[in-house]
């Protein structure tokens, strides 16, 4: 089963050309169209700038650059899309809604208040540049909706305030019941024509649920929207579970389970719901990941008192070992290129992060700082390396693949477990408040997101106590 994308769930695109350019690119899908929208009359015809490079020598353009982003974001206007009345009109709110959260909740734009909008206009007419530009907006998004009931149609269009130029037009044909989702795909159509980089708004997060007294957890697989939003409990809690991972292509995630009090790998069908055990070890499994192209998953087997990384073949349920050391080695994960495994291992007296090729070889050190390593996970950029330190206290940081250039980014009480969004630029983890007496009280543990930059750190709502977030790729 592929992973959840636009096709899948009947989320159709279409692009065309602009009035007398002739058709330049046409991707059929379910049989109705997400098209690139012509310019409505008297708009000025403009090629779109290259994302990432200003569209205006003044430096005013909406189009910049994310490290500016982070000290200025961009002032963004976002009216209400525009419907036929009703239901629509409802629907247009909400849409906004999503992409409004979206684009604030990642720090780099800053929507402008609606009271302070002069005269909106309809959505399909050219914008009042100047009514824009009078209260500070860079850049507007103005949309309408159409339709109802189990179809709904939703166009939009971005432009850029200061040259007065479109960037983007898009219609989306879809059920009624996507229309979250739409709100989710035009922000990171936002976020990548504005920044220049993959937005991340589209996709889910997997993560362990917790209830109950500190001592007696019930701890549920769920998953959900990355805003929070269509949250749902993929395991009923009668036996432990840890440690989620999406596969790479596929709507299927790996996790450790307690089935049986026997803590083993196994994989998990999102569509069907089917469980499997991964592989016939002798000792508990654990730290599944996949591998990049998703035909293998690399996980650690316990064994006396250490534990050795394998290799499990999906096809084949064949395993390989990739260590041997004797000491306690668990948490790979490859790099995106699927040529390096990065790893925690007590081997030199402490827990610290090594790197080694796929094939087990060539092992090296990379972490040298005060205290302890672990849960390392490789950026899908591949440039940084995020991972654990304890040294006192619990602290979330980054390093580059060599071990230079350390950052801690997140430092409190109990932090652990980072991951990365598919675009890189930001990482969750989860946060423990301590206990306030004996019997458990103020216990209780939290998702947090946070860029990789270490700024715009905030709490990611979850309907109960959350740990272990995995991000799922993005959507095709």
């Amino acid at each position: 089963m592929t992973l959840v994308s636009k096709e899948s769930v009947g989320i159709s695109e279409e692009s065309l050309g602009l009035p007398g350019a002739g058709v330049v690119h046409r991707r059929r899908l379910l049989g109705a169209g997400a098209a690139l929208l012509a310019l409505p009359a008297g708009a000025r015809a403009q090629t779109p700038p290259v994302s990432g490079q200003p569209a205006a020598a003044s430096g005013q353009s909406a189009v910049i650059d994310v490290n500016r982003a982070r000290t200025e974001p961009i002032p963004i206007a976002i009216p209400d899309f525009t419907g036929g009345g009703g239901d629509s009109d409802r629907l247009g709110r909400d849409l906004v809604g999503v992409i409004t959260n979206d684009l604030r909740n990642c720090g780099l734009f800053r929507p402008l208040d609606p009271a302070s909008f002069i005269n909106t206009g309809a959505a399909g007419d050219l914008p009042n540049f100047q009514n824009w530009g009078a209260i500070g907006a860079q850049a507007l998004v103005t949309g309408r909706v159409e339709g109802g009931g189990s179809s709904v149609r939703v166009e939009f269009r971005l432009w850029d305030v200061l040259p007065q130029q479109q960037i983007q037009g898009t219609a989306y044909t879809t059920t009624s019941g996507n229309w979250r989702r739409i709100g989710h795909i035009i922000a990171d159509v936002i976020y990548e024509r504005l920044l220049g980089e993959k937005g991340y708004f589209d996709t889910r997060i997997v993560y362990i649920s917790g209830t109950g007294p500190r001592d007696r957890r019930t701890r549920r697989l769920a998953i959900m929207d990355q805003d929070g939003e269509n949250n749902r409990f993929l395991t009923d809690g009668s036996w432990m579970v840890l440690t989620p991972r999406f596969h790479p292509t596929r709507d299927e995630i790996a996790f450790m389970s307690y089935a049986n009090n026997r803590p083993r790998v196994y994989t998990f069908d999102l569509g069907s719901g089917r469980q499997q055990v991964l592989g016939d070890f002798e000792g508990m499994t654990l730290s599944p990941r996949f591998s990049p192209d998703g035909s293998a998953v690399i996980l650690s087997e316990t064994r006396g008192g250490g534990a050795d990384i394998y290799v499990v073949e999906l096809g084949s349920r064949s395993a390989r070992r990739l260590t041997n050391s004797g000491a306690i080695d668990v948490s790979p994960c490859y790099s995106p290129d699927g040529s390096q495994i990065v790893f925690n291992s007590d081997r030199g007296g402490d827990q610290q992060l090594y790197i080694m090729g796929a094939d087990g070889g060539g092992v090296r050190r990379i972490s040298y700082g005060n205290g302890q390593y672990g849960t390392p996970v490789w950026s899908p950029r591949g440039d940084l390396i995020a991972f654990t330190r304890l040294g006192g206290s619990f602290a979330i940081g980054v390093m580059h693949p060599d071990g230079s250039g350390e950052r801690i980014l997140s430092e409190s009480f109990d932090v652990e477990g980072p991951t990365f969004a598919p675009n890189g630029r930001v990482l969750m983890f989860w946060r423990t408040s301590p206990a306030t007496n004996s019997r458990g009280a103020g216990y209780g543990s939290r998702l947090v997101s946070i860029d990789i930059t270490g700024f715009n750190e905030r709490v990611v709502q979850t309907p109960t106590d959350a740990s272990d977030p995995a991000w799922s790729p993005l959507a095709s």
